[in-house]
């Protein structure tokens, strides 16, 4: 039950914190001229978000789930995505945020985890829906909000890089990156 209760309060604070620092961002981007794209899908992020600690508490309880007995692996990995997730929010500084806000005709960001992939928050984002339920025996949470993640992703990437496109030298920034995975390099990369 500790356990669980820790993990939890963790992640529900990071939200929270992760929501005091996107606004403060917006407040300064929109300042300097930024445009907001996407709010129509938005809100139905911050529901899925919202949900899924409804459903994995739930579960938890209604069903007496267990820590797993590859708690350690999956501890390890929770972590790792919690420094990428640092890594990645540190890297944008100000132009971090949750919703897509971009400043018209400013320079990709091009350091921290960007160098390697394009999205690394929603790799960290898609990690946790996994791993969290994973680490209490929490199957039908980690399916199920995995699927919808996918879903969610599958409607905000495309209207976040169409937006970066359209105000940005974005697509020339990130030629020789992937979405989600680094690319290996080979001998004919230069």
């Amino acid at each position: 039950m500790i356990p669980f209760l820790v993990i939890i309060s963790v992640i529900m604070f990071q939200r929270l914190l992760e929501l005091v620092i996107a606004r403060r961002n917006e407040k300064w981007m929109k300042e300097q001229g930024a445009l907001e794209f996407g709010s129509n899908h938005y809100p139905y992020i911050v529901l899925m978000h919202s949900l899924f600690f409804l459903v994995f508490i739930f579960e938890k309880f209604a069903f007496s789930r267990e820590i797993s007995p590859i708690w350690p692996l999956l501890a390890v990995v929770f972590v790792f995505a919690q420094l990428m997730r640092i890594w990645a929010i540190s890297s944008l500084g100000r132009y971090w945020n949750t919703k897509i806000i971009v400043l018209p005709n400013v320079d990709v960001v091009r350091k921290g985890p960007y160098r390697f992939i394009k999205h690394p928050n929603y790799v960290v984002v898609t990690i946790e829906l996994m791993v969290v339920p994973l680490f209490f025996g929490a199957y039908i949470t980690a399916s199920l909000f995995t699927l919808l993640n996918v879903l969610m992703l599958s409607i905000r990437i495309p209207a976040e890089e169409k937006a970066l496109r359209a105000l940005t030298e974005y697509e020339g920034s990130f030629e020789k990156c992937n979405r989600f995975l680094p690319k290996l390099l080979n001998k004919y990369d230069n």
